[in-house]
């Protein structure tokens, strides 16, 4: 019992250090996420276990379109095992606040923007060794300058830290974007 307290102290201690969207108010330039997100971006990335090790690594080609407070990014994935994904948000925005969906989010993901930053929720399902699992997925997006953003995401299941991804996105200014691929046609 006296071994618990401890660690349930550094917990809440760790957990009461955390960073809030608010901290990010001030910081410039301000993300507007149909401002970054339009056009051709790509993006770099890894994802980790639990204990840090990079257990994959990818690249993603991105298309993002904007009519008004809807959006749509268009995300296609290649993993250095070779292996493929696509995923197609639908977004909207309404005063900084965003909701989205995309066929392997459960329900709908949920944030705000203050200054640089978005902060965003989801569920997430996900192959694992030939099951799939559910993990909820807190999502933090920081704008670095007009054409740069880099992405953090951490994952956890029951609570439990489970993994994390990293990535690094960038406005592809020097080629016109793809066409949406056709899951992603209105």
């Amino acid at each position: 019992m006296m071994r618990i307290i401890p660690v349930a102290a550094a917990l809440l201690l760790v957990a009461g250090c955390s960073a809030k969207l608010n901290d990010y108010r001030e910081q410039t330039p301000p993300l507007v996420l149909s401002e970054f997100f339009t056009g051709q971006l790509e993006a770099k990335g890894m994802v980790q276990d639990y204990s840090g090790k990079v257990v994959r690594r990818f690249t993603a080609d991105i298309v993002a379109r904007w009519d008004r407070d809807r959006g749509v990014l268009d995300e296609q994935f290649v993993y250095d095992d070779g292996s493929q994904q696509s995923r197609c948000w639908r977004l909207t925005e309404e005063d900084n606040r965003y909701t989205g969906s995309a066929g392997d989010v459960v329900g709908e993901a949920s944030g705000r923007t203050e200054g640089n930053a978005l902060n965003w929720q989801y569920r997430l399902r996900v192959p694992v060794s030939g099951d799939e699992w559910v993990l909820a997925m807190d999502d933090w997006m920081y704008l670095i300058d007009s054409d740069t953003l880099i992405n953090r995401t951490q994952m956890s299941k029951w609570g439990l830290p489970v993994g994390e991804i990293t990535l690094y996105i960038r406005k592809v200014t020097d080629t016109p974007a793809r066409q949406l691929s056709e899951d992603c046609r209105p």
